[in-house]
């Protein structure tokens, strides 16, 4: 990394790697409650995803953002970002099972109640995609977090910036469907999985972007099925300890997919 030195009066220092990164703070947030070696691990691990779900979260405004001001390849180009944060989210969790179950038990007790399941930004990044269930909103313990994934939740999501997109483009997504209540889960329209064959015939821009858009539902199933199983490997059938069901609640999320239109039209192609 180049050093920028800016404008700068005699009384400032140039800018450096370390100041630029913030480093002695980021490297002081790993605080192990216990002495186990194997606790680090686990804890940079999750910070390490909590950084990558933040910079997905980035991207997707962004890609809703260039949808909205008509340029698709500014949206393509984000999608293709988010695909490859969420390769690295699914290979990191090869390095979590190095964690065996007995090394993860020496300081699970120290987790006391928290849990991945109360992680506010993979809530706030579902709810841009378009997954819709306050109670997830509500489970949260922070106010701040629990208001933050609301909102979201009541915003039109991707989907709806796409829908919009086509319909600005002249394409005749239904009155319904462009004007329905956002807050309430989207199961789904015959009439745009018409409009979406039509468009994969026809190639192009359209088509493009709704293919990647398939790459990161794809790749979220792909995240959860990854977790599921790690999960298992390291405790098995025991709750989570956020007091979650464990691997159930977790199983039950798969196969759920974020665009169902995209899914549905497979078959007639």
């Amino acid at each position: 990394m180049q050093r920028y030195y800016g404008t700068m009066n005699e009384n400032e220092r140039p800018l450096t790697y370390a100041g630029y990164l913030r480093l002695n703070e980021l490297l002081a947030l790993q605080s192990p409650r216990s002495e186990e070696h194997d606790e680090l691990l686990f804890i940079v691990i999750h910070q390490t995803y909590e950084l990558w779900f933040k910079q997905i979260i980035h991207e997707i405004r962004g890609t809703a953002s260039a949808l909205q001001d008509g340029e698709p390849w500014r949206a393509a180009h984000r999608l293709g970002r988010i695909r490859h944060i969420l390769k690295i989210a699914v290979a990191q969790v090869d390095v979590l099972e190095t964690l065996t179950p007995l090394e993860f038990s020496s300081f699970r007790d120290r987790l006391a109640t928290s849990s991945g399941f109360e992680s506010a930004q993979f809530r706030e990044l579902e709810a841009l995609l378009g997954v819709r269930n306050a109670r997830l909103a509500d489970l949260l313990p922070e106010a701040d977090a629990r208001a933050r994934v609301q909102a979201a939740q009541r915003q039109p999501a991707l989907w709806d910036s796409l829908l919009a997109w086509l319909a600005d483009l002249g394409h005749p997504i239904p009155p319904r469907v462009l004007q329905r209540d956002v807050a309430e889960p989207y199961q789904g329209d015959e009439q745009v999985q018409e409009i979406l064959l039509r468009l994969y015939r026809a190639g192009g821009e359209p088509a493009t972007v709704c293919e990647m858009l398939l790459d990161i539902d794809e790749g979220i199933q792909e995240w959860r099925y990854r977790h599921v199983k790690m999960v298992e490997r390291t405790i098995g059938r025991k709750s989570g300890t956020g007091g979650s069901t464990g691997v159930e609640y977790l199983a039950a999320s798969l196969h759920r997919p974020v665009f169902p239109d995209l899914w549905a039209i497979r078959s007639g192609m």
